[in-house]
């Protein structure tokens, strides 16, 4: 699309999503959602033209769950990096502690700025909601990547890979090293997050099934993807559990922490540890035999291909319907699938034999 939405609806839009934030705070409203609804038409209003070119000159506002967090760093770096590489620019900003509403001061200043679009991994799938209404209506461009909003605030979700091979696969990690049996954990970032929870309902899911009938999950903690929090709940859950044969942390922050605190402590190579996190963060501990194997996606590549669909939604190439395609520069060819979701693609599990091979 290449106008933004006329004056008047957009102020009529805006004053009813004021309102609705002075009478419910953060919360979700029939006001907010009709709000949103009308944003959505307005902003699909011209069909998509896959062949229109990227527009130069784009602002792109990456908004992670919180600054200084090695992944969002890595991932944020990447979509800059995008950014630059087709004449836009981009940068990062965002909360230093991963709360429900943190990011919601950072998504007003950004609509005051006139960003293109803002590309948003959320602490909470509704807190965020009635802010970025107020930017879909305001013409800027949502994309979340990472960690989803409810698809009221947001044209595309760019997910790392599908949450369902997510989940089971790092349950099935975990097992292999445990021998199918034992008492495990799950060390898990806030408890509102979109993504980890997800992936925890499919991690118990896949703990129903027969050959898991001697493994029992027997806590979820929260470290709130803080590292000194990860580190004290780490040891809370030894304290608890003493006899705990695995930890499953889906959490960049969670994973380092726990890890730090097994290796200097006597349940290292006991207590198997596997999740989510990065080849450099992890490789020392995967080296003293802390870690045997943990998966990921490539950040960078996360981050690469959100910038470029923000760049597509600006520009027009897609508005977020199903089927559309558009390209990603170095990654080629995306579609569009079910509720406006684009999968970057299937993780890779890093281990001793590979792990120098990877420098991220």
């Amino acid at each position: 699309m290449t106008t933004r939405t006329p004056w008047r609806p957009t102020a009529l839009l805006a004053g009813l999503v004021l309102l609705t934030a002075a009478c419910g705070g953060t919360t979700k409203s029939d006001v907010a959602q009709q709000s949103s609804a009308s944003a959505t038409a307005a902003a699909s209003s011209a069909p998509a033209n896959p062949n229109a070119p990227i527009k130069q000159g784009l602002k792109i506002a990456f908004l992670p769950k919180q600054v200084n967090n090695p992944y969002f760093t890595i991932a944020d770096g990447g979509g800059i990096a995008a950014a630059k590489e087709f004449g836009g620019e981009g940068k990062e900003v965002g909360p230093s502690e991963a709360s429900a509403s943190s990011q919601v001061s950072y998504i007003n200043t950004l609509i005051q700025q006139k960003q293109d679009a803002i590309v948003i991994s959320a602490n909470d799938p509704n807190a965020v909601v009635p802010a970025l209404t107020r930017a879909r209506a305001a013409g800027i461009k949502v994309v979340s990547y990472d960690s989803d909003t409810t698809p009221l605030g947001r044209h595309v979700f760019v997910n790392q890979a599908s949450a369902e091979d997510l989940g089971r696969t790092e349950v099935q990690l975990l097992a292999e090293q445990i021998g199918h049996k034992g008492k495990i954990a799950v060390l898990s970032a806030t408890p509102n997050a979109t993504n980890q929870n997800t992936w925890i309902d499919f991690m118990k899911d896949e703990l129903k099934k027969p050959e898991y009938k001697d493994m029992e999950l027997v806590k979820v903690a929260y470290g709130n993807d803080d590292d000194q929090k990860s580190f004290t709940e780490t040891q809370g859950l030894l304290r608890s559990y003493p006899d705990l044969a695995g930890i499953i942390s889906p959490t960049t922050v969670g994973i380092a922490a726990a890890a730090r605190y097994l290796s200097d402590s006597p349940y290292k190579g006991k207590v198997k540890l596997t999740g989510l996190g990065t080849p450099n963060q992890l490789r020392k501990f995967v080296k003293d035999g802390t870690i045997e194997a943990f998966e990921l996606w490539n950040p960078a590549d996360l981050g690469y291909l959100a910038s470029y669909a923000a760049a597509a939604l600006v520009s027009g190439q897609i508005t977020g319907a199903e089927g559309e395609k558009f390209k990603a520069g170095k990654l080629g060819e995306y579609t569009i699938g079910a509720k406006g979701e684009v999968l970057l693609g299937k993780p890779t599990v890093f281990n001793k034999d590979n792990i120098d091979k990877f420098d991220f």
